[in-house]
């Protein structure tokens, strides 16, 4: 079995334990179960007419490996790493190792998503929003593996987010 393929519970947080916090903190979701996906081709291809934003999520380091940014994009916004730099706050910016990702945010390549930001409890990574997502209603994102959606109100994201000690930073990206 590969990294990729992993099973849930060789994960730090099981997608039953995120969905039970949701629930903890009164955030509505509805799970939709689906053959697991990589990319947002194989999602789009996959989830037919499920209306709402999907998201997108980059893992992303500064070259000296000090600073981590979780980048959470509508799925078909294309992303400059060199612009988006400044904004962030970051130098040279690379995406994240999947050692980097799994011992950061507990998930595997395939599964990133704000909903990983439960298994930082240092808080060493810092979440971007683009401020688009917050007027697409519902947001669609997995629940730490790529064999499900979750979706929910962009207002119960942030409540998660913040519930898991994090303060997103906003930007039109």
């Amino acid at each position: 079995m590969s990294d990729a393929t992993a099973p849930a519970a060789a994960l730090p947080t099981s997608p039953e334990a995120v969905i039970q916090r949701l629930a903890d903190l009164g955030i509505e979701t509805e799970v939709h179960r689906h053959a697991p996906v990589f990319t947002v081709e194989e999602s789009q291809a996959l989830r037919g007419d499920l209306a709402g934003g999907h998201i997108k999520n980059l893992f992303l380091r500064n070259k000296k490996g000090d600073q981590m940014w979780l980048v959470v994009v509508e799925e078909t916004r294309r992303m400059d790493l060199k612009a988006l730099a400044p904004k962030i706050g970051g130098d040279k910016l690379s995406f994240g190792s999947p050692d980097r990702l799994m011992t950061y945010l507990g998930v595997l390549p395939g599964s990133v998503t704000p909903l990983a930001l439960i298994n930082d409890k240092a808080r060493m990574v810092q979440p971007v929003l683009d401020r688009a997502l917050l007027s697409m209603d519902p947001l669609h994102c997995h629940p730490l593996t790529n064999d499900m959606t979750l979706s929910l109100a962009p207002a119960g994201l942030l409540k998660f987010i913040e519930a898991c000690g994090h303060k997103p930073i906003f930007l039109d990206l």
